[in-house]
Parts: structure tokens; sequence; C-alpha cells
């Protein structure tokens, strides 16, 4: 009798071990793998974490903090001498913010932030009694009451409001991080103290930076983990509300519009919004695709409002053109993909929470601002993160980006960490070739 041969299970190797599959097993092919494969590359998975993600979000921040006090300079210098002041100054306080900002995200991405958790609530009291101070004492510019001065120091406390938020949030519910599937307490006291320092805002009429919040609030309970059916239900609330604020300010109405094509008289006399968003699209049309040359801007000629500020975007495109414009975009965008590679290497849920409410911060103010000069938004005062004129955003802005920094020195090991003098060897290097 002739056996037939049996089909026997391969061995395992001793010890349990598996044995090792083929990436092409892996990965499936063609276009969903390609795609899959460009994600992990986005999220810097291809390979170790290295100090190439902490140089890529400092490199970004540093080259639009200069962009942004060298078109300050080209945007502002104009209606400075109309007004018999130096072409230079608002440039230079931009300047000395900047310095300030730069020095000040050095200092924190030096340090552990876990230090940030012990005084994010003393740091959201300071801001909420800040906010009242600016409705009683305030100043109120372009019909926006942000700001309040302090010994000859303008400060705008809805910006500092940002990055607290972001501090305070994560905290709160990275201590709450087991208890999140219960909706009380989801929402106490998130909600109450994110409602609490949005009403303080929307009260001085600054309705980008209440967005901005929002949207800071939104970040902070997604990438804590909050179950999705909560986050619907927050958002139809969040809509429902949003309706019935624009529904109640003419001003906001106008807003809208005047977006829409279709503004009334009243709108059109009394705000006229159509002034400033058309002379911002005249600006990126006559830049064309290499511009009319740095400081050659027309629009800057008392035309367009707001130049060196919330429309600075349309200055850049008008003198820089698409090359210029282009340039910012792919900054901003490395900028964020830099930052993502932060937030999903991230296992505590205070760091993860905190750097996604950051990106989520920058990134989207970014994509707001620019969205309202090529009109795909309703004209909403919102400034372009790092470029737009304003100390107090600046100084924050660069502050959010040291936090970044310190959570992406974290992941490195210490010998890999960036060091403020690279050139120079370490002290254990120097230590293993000095002279016996």
């Amino acid at each position: 009798m002739v056996s037939t041969p049996t089909r026997t299970r391969d061995k395992e190797p001793a010890g349990g071990k598996t044995r090792p599959v083929a990436k092409d097993a892996k990965r499936p092919s063609g276009l969903r793998g390609h795609l899959r494969g460009f994600w992990d590359r986005v999220e810097g998975k291809s390979k170790a974490p290295n100090s190439s993600t902490y140089y890529l979000i400092l490199g970004c921040a540093l080259a639009l903090t200069a962009i942004g006090i060298m078109m300050v300079l080209s945007a502002s210098s104009v209606e400075a001498i109309s007004e018999g002041k130096s072409p230079y100054a608002d440039a230079m306080k931009q300047a000395v913010f900047g310095a300030i900002g730069v020095v000040a995200m050095y200092v924190i991405s030096r340090t552990d932030v876990s230090w940030m958790k012990k005084l994010s609530w003393w740091a959201l009291g300071a801001v909420i009694v800040l906010l009242v101070l600016v409705q009683a004492m305030g100043r109120s510019v372009n019909g926006n009451k942000n700001w309040i001065d302090f010994g000859g120091v303008t400060l705008q406390p809805s910006e500092t409001a940002k990055l607290v938020l972001c501090i305070w949030i994560a905290a709160v519910l990275a201590r709450k991080q087991k208890l999140l599937h219960r909706w009380w307490h989801v929402i106490i006291p998130v909600i109450p103290g994110a409602v609490l320092v949005i009403g303080l805002v929307m009260l001085g009429n600054d309705l980008g930076t209440v967005i901005v919040i929002a949207a800071i609030l939104a970040a902070g309970l997604f990438f804590a983990g909050v179950p999705a059916r909560m986050l619907a239900i927050a958002g139809i609330i969040v809509v429902i509300g949003a309706t019935v604020a624009t529904a109640s300010s003419a001003n906001r109405i106008c807003r809208i519009t005047s977006w829409l094509g279709n503004a009334s008289e009243t709108c059109k006399t009394e705000y006229d919004f159509d002034f400033q968003s058309t002379n911002g699209m005249y600006g990126l049309a006559q830049g064309g695709w290499t511009g009319l040359g740095l400081g050659q801007s027309r629009q800057k000629y008392n035309w367009l409002p707001e130049a060196h500020n919330d429309f600075i975007f349309a200055i850049i495109g008008e003198e820089l053109g698409l090359v210029g414009t282009t340039v910012v975009l792919v900054l901003f965008a490395i900028l964020g993909v830099a930052i993502f590679r932060v937030v999903v290497r991230q296992k505590d849920a205070f760091q993860r929470t905190l750097a996604g409410g950051i990106m989520v911060w920058l990134l989207g103010q970014a994509c707001m601002n620019m969205a309202v000069v090529i009109q795909l938004l309703p004209v909403i005062g919102v400034p372009l993160p790092f470029i737009s004129y304003g100390g107090s955003a600046l100084v924050m802005s660069l502050c959010g980006v040291g936090v970044v920094l310190s959570l992406a020195r974290s992941q490195l090991a210490p010998s890999h960490r960036p060091r403020l003098f690279p050139w120079r060897p370490s002290k254990t290097a120097r230590k293993r070739i000095s002279p016996s």
C-alpha cells in the first residue's frame, strides 16, 4: 500500500518566536499600498524618532517669524509715514516681541512640560481676571475690545487664553482619562471653563478668536479620547449656538451677506466688508506669478485696511506673487506635518492632548486667515500666526512652538537630543576625549 503524503504545519522555531514576515506581506500592493506608505512617512513611522522633526518645527517657526517681520515692515511703512510716525516703528516692535518670543520658546523647549499641569488652574484664573479687566478698562480698536495697557505695554489676553486653554484642557482631561466615557465627567469642568472664556472674548466682539478657542476645545476633546457620539452631540450644540449668535448681531449678519454677495445697502454703508475683501483680492491678482517686488505693493497705500495685520497674506501675494504665497503655504504644511508626528508618538494623555490642541490652534488659525483673504470664508478678525502684526499673538505662538519642541526632545534618547551649540561636543564626549 502506497501512503499519500500529508500536509503538515511548519514547526514554530524554538522559544515560541514567530518567523519574520516579508515586507511585501505586511503592506498591500497597488494604490492602497502607496497610500499606506505615504501615510507612514507623514507619521514618521518609517524609522525611529530622530531630531529631524525637532529641527523642522524650529526651522519653520523661525522662517515664518522672519518673513513676518519683513512683511510688517513693508506693509506698515506707508501708513506710518502718512500718520507722521517712523516707517520702522511697527517692524521694530514686531522684532522686539519676536526676540522675546524666541527666548521664551527656547526656555520652554529645554524644560519638561509636566510642570504646566500644576499651574494650569492658576493660569486659567489669571486669564479670566485679565479678560474681565479688558471689559472694564480695556481699549477698543476697530470695534473689538481686546487690549489692555499696563505701564505703556499693550497686552491682548485673548491670545494668552489660547495657549492657557490648551494646557488646562489637557491637564483636566488627562486626569479624567478613565472617566471620559461618562458625559458628566466630559462636561465638568472643561465645558463651563471654556464657555466662560468664550463669553468674555465674545463681549469684546472678537468673533475670530472665539472660533479659534472653540476649535481648541474640540481638539482637546478629540485627542483626549472622548467618544465620537459625545463629539457629535457637542458639534450640533456648537452649530446651533453659532447660528443664534450670528443671527443676533447685525455686524455678523453683514459679514455673511457680504461674503455671499447680497449685502444690503445698510451693510455697505455702515460696515462695507466688501471693500476690504475686494482690495485683498486685487492685491493677490496684481502680484501674478512673481509679484511686483518687495516693498512695491499698491494696496498698502491706505487702500487695504489692516494690511499689516489680518490681510498681510494679500500683501505677500502682491509683492512676492504666487511664489511667495506658496513658500508660506509650504512652511505651514511642513510645520503641521512635523507637529503631527509629535502628536501621534505621544503615549501620555496630557502630552498628546496638549500637542494636538496647539497643532489645531496654529494650523487652524493659519488656514482661516488665508481662507478669508481668498474669500473662501467671510471676513473675520483672525491674524496669520507668526506673520501678522501683534506682539501678544507672536509671543504666544512661539511659546506654543516651544511646548511642542519640548515634547519632540523628550521622545529622543539623551545622547541624541538637540543641543544649544550642536557643533560642540557634549560633556560625555569631552570627558571621553580628554587626556587622562
